[in-house]
């Protein structure tokens, strides 16, 4: 594994899969939402936005975590593995609920000084919890899709259903440092 793209509805891992997975690989380590939110939430122009996904997987090495199609093409078609978190409701909106609450009574700042409030965790309009809640069945769909695609074709695809498989899974991956002694 070399070039990883780690994707899922919010609240299965992702964040957390790419961080492992770059760790252990020895490799770059791309959060997407990261380069797309600009202060005060605001998007980053899509021409602008592909120009930093394209400059940040410009390594040997990289784990991209994030689900936006408009990059798919950079990173899915490139990719020599593809991780979907495919987890249900019930083990991903208590994530998002949680991380939410945490985030906004911490004031955790995110991605270029953005952070969540705790005025809109409930909000319906404005939750996490309840965007994670309404985009879950589009995510499956979306990544179904994808998974009959050749931006998938050529990639070796794990698909875990259950957050015990993704543990089990993380454990049989080798640290680069390992893998390079033994090889």
């Amino acid at each position: 594994m070399r070039r990883v793209v780690v994707v899922g509805a919010p609240g299965s891992g992702k964040s957390t899969v790419a961080a492992v997975l770059a760790e252990r690989l020895g490799a770059a380590h791309i959060e997407l939402d990261e380069l797309f939110h600009r202060p005060d939430w605001a998007p980053t122009p899509t021409p602008e936005f592909r120009a930093k996904v394209a400059a940040a997987i410009d390594v040997p090495r990289w784990v991209v975590a994030g689900n936006y199609v408009v990059t798919a093409d950079l990173t899915h078609a490139r990719a020599d593995t593809i991780v979907w978190l495919d987890l249900g409701r019930r083990h991903t909106i208590p994530r998002v609920a949680k991380r939410s609450i945490r985030r906004a009574v911490r004031r955790e700042q995110l991605w270029n000084g953005n952070r969540e409030r705790l005025r809109d965790v409930l909000h319906p309009k404005r939750s996490m919890i309840a965007e994670a809640w309404n985009v879950h069945r589009a995510h499956r769909a979306k990544f179904e899709q994808l998974s009959t695609t050749p931006l998938w074709a050529h990639a070796d695809v794990h698909r875990f259903r259950t957050p015990s498989e993704v543990t089990e899974w993380l454990a049989s991956v080798q640290r680069a440092e390992d893998r390079d002694q033994l090889g």
